[in-house]
């Protein structure tokens, strides 16, 4: 019987990042990845692209009333800060000593730790 593939696409972005925002109303904020949807290309970051939502009274929230909570953003407006630069960044794959695939960052060309 044949294997089947990982369907899952290798993303620049992972969940603990921390990425800087290129496009859209929060252009120029930072923030660490809280979420991935690598099935709709899209991430949630930590105050970034806040939105205002009215929550009806519930039997948990006996208040309701009006609550900011982040909204996802396209992967496309993300860029990778660089750890060691603190720099943004645009990020490639390459083998290390274990024959591993690693992120690095191509302004500086060290390898990204996971998370």
């Amino acid at each position: 019987m044949e294997r089947k593939k990982n369907k899952q696409p290798k993303l620049h972005i992972r969940k603990g990042d921390t990425v800087k925002v290129i496009a859209g109303n929060s252009r120029g904020k930072t923030g660490v990845v809280l979420e991935v949807l690598t099935a709709k290309n899209r991430a949630f970051v930590e105050g970034v692209n806040v939105v205002t939502k009215h929550v009806k009274p519930s039997a948990t929230k006996p208040e309701g009333g009006i609550e900011k909570t982040e909204a996802s953003i396209h992967l496309s407006n993300l860029m990778l800060v660089d750890p060691a630069s603190g720099d943004a960044t645009r990020t490639g794959r390459k083998l290390d000593d274990n024959s591993k695939l690693q992120r690095y960052s191509k302004k500086t060309g060290e390898i990204i730790k996971n998370g």
